[in-house]
């Protein structure tokens, strides 16, 4: 019995089962052609070359050599760079400028090159803050102090106000805190106006009256400058025009300036001086060291958009008993106020035209101007003069009554490539009384003309 039941259950499980045996069958066919298929790849894969083996780290695909000559180069730069900042280079700035000028003044009859001519440091229109040289050193240290040394002989700063001095600016500044807060001590040129000293800041070759014969020089003392947003303002102690004090002078004159920057094409900003500054009057009429108190304010904004440039200023100044006309050795107090203003337009990318109105008012009590407290000729300052019959210069019309002065100039100048300007002007001034004097014949006109040229080259 136990033969037939086994017979019989193993045709009764292989006819309920026929596709699962035909399906193994299948599958075994299919690894078959898989394992030839695979062993056909190896085959293939051991005919072709071997690939070069990865280069080493720190190789990146150069020879022993070559990596040698890396390292070495490598040791070089890090040795240089250390002895670079042992030197003290790091943060070092070296800068220059030279800018000879030739000059055409009717009045003085004179045509000349003009190239760091002292001459006993006469400051006028026509000879003022051009034909110098210029090297300036700026270094920044790590910390974010700056120091800054510029020097310029004959013609800087230092030439009219310390005895021939060759610097123009001697200052450090330092960061109180962070470096929108710093503490400025030292030689400082002013800041007064739209226009900059230095010749490579400025459109045209001479500087307007404003520049000229209503503001300070150069400051030295300590100033606290902010910088907050688009508003950067200063205000400090500082002696004017001087190095150093006289006897029984013991108070600086309080200084400040205020800029905001409205955006990126248009700002202004205004400056003020309040305190005692030498009073030429009084030293005229023998007072020796006088000083009396002064009070400067001024405003100046700008406007630079695509090929047009708009400059403005307007300034008013005062000093007690420094008037030109005095009678009976009494003082009186010298007041005047001037505008200026400077438009620009580019010709092409290169070539700019320029043109400049001045006017100053400078009627009261004979004249008198911010360090001219006498008449002047060369500048035309002060009151009418005619010459007498013995040859000799008097006062023409009322002496308590100055001369109003205006100019007009027009000019251009021409980017040359980078690093180099040419710039060319013609300068008509005017006066309301005959105030410059003509050496030719020794009288006096109300007019002068000037032609000036210049070169501007800088690096």
């Amino acid at each position: 019995m136990k033969p037939a039941r086994l017979t019989a259950l193993v045709l009764a499980i292989g006819a309920a089962f026929p596709a699962a045996a035909q399906s193994n069958e299948d599958l075994l066919k299919e690894l078959r052609a898989l394992r030839d298929r695979v062993t056909e790849l190896e085959k293939k894969l051991a005919a072709q070359p071997a690939a070069a083996p990865a280069p080493q780290a720190g190789q990146w695909g150069m020879t022993p050599e070559q990596a040698q000559e890396l390292a070495r180069i490598g040791t070089k730069a890090e040795a240089l760079q250390d002895n670079f900042e042992a030197q003290g280079f790091k943060g070092l700035k070296i800068s220059g400028q030279i800018d000879p000028a030739w000059i055409y003044n009717r009045r003085a009859d004179n045509a000349s090159f003009v190239l760091l001519n002292g001459e006993d440091a006469r400051y006028t229109y026509d000879n003022s803050y051009f034909g110098m040289a210029v090297l300036d050193f700026l270094k920044e240290t790590e910390g974010g102090t700056i120091w800054h040394l510029t020097l310029a002989p004959e013609r800087g700063t230092g030439a009219l106000t310390n005895g021939g001095s060759i610097v123009h600016e001697a200052s450090v500044s330092i960061p109180l805190g962070d470096l929108q807060n710093r503490l400025w001590v030292g030689q400082i040129p002013d800041w007064t106006g739209y226009e900059l000293t230095l010749p490579d800041g400025n459109k045209l070759v001479t500087h307007n009256l404003l520049f000229d014969f209503m503001a300070p020089t150069a400051y030295t003392g300590a100033v606290y400058e902010m910088s907050s947003g688009k508003w950067v303002a200063k205000v400090g102690l500082a002696n004017v025009n001087t190095p150093r004090q006289g006897s029984s002078h013991k108070s600086p004159a309080l200084i400040y300036r205020v800029d905001y920057s409205k955006g990126e094409f248009s700002g202004f900003g205004f400056t003020g001086l309040h305190g005692k500054t030498a009073n030429y009057a009084a030293q005229d009429l023998g007072q020796e060291d006088a000083y009396s108190a002064v009070n400067l304010l001024e405003a100046d904004a700008y406007f630079t958009r695509g090929d047009l440039s708009l400059f403005g200023q307007i300034s008013y100044g005062q000093q007690k008993k420094a008037a030109i006309y005095h009678e009976d050795g009494v003082l009186r107090d010298a007041r005047w106020w001037g505008l200026s203003t400077t438009a620009a337009y580019k010709i092409t990318p290169r070539l700019e035209g320029v043109v400049r109105a001045d006017y100053v008012y400078n009627r009261k009590n004979g004249g008198g101007l911010f360090g001219y407290s006498s008449d002047d000729g060369a500048n035309g300052i002060g009151r009418g003069l005619t010459l007498d019959a013995d040859g000799n210069a008097i006062v023409a019309g009322d002496p308590s009554k100055g001369s109003n002065r205006y100019a007009l100039t027009v000019g251009g100048n021409y980017l040359y490539d980078e690093n180099t300007i040419f710039k060319l002007e013609y300068r008509y001034d005017g006066a309301s009384q005959a105030v410059f004097e003509d050496v030719k014949d020794g009288g006096y006109r109300k007019n002068n003309h000037l032609l000036g040229a210049s070169v501007v080259v800088k690096f």
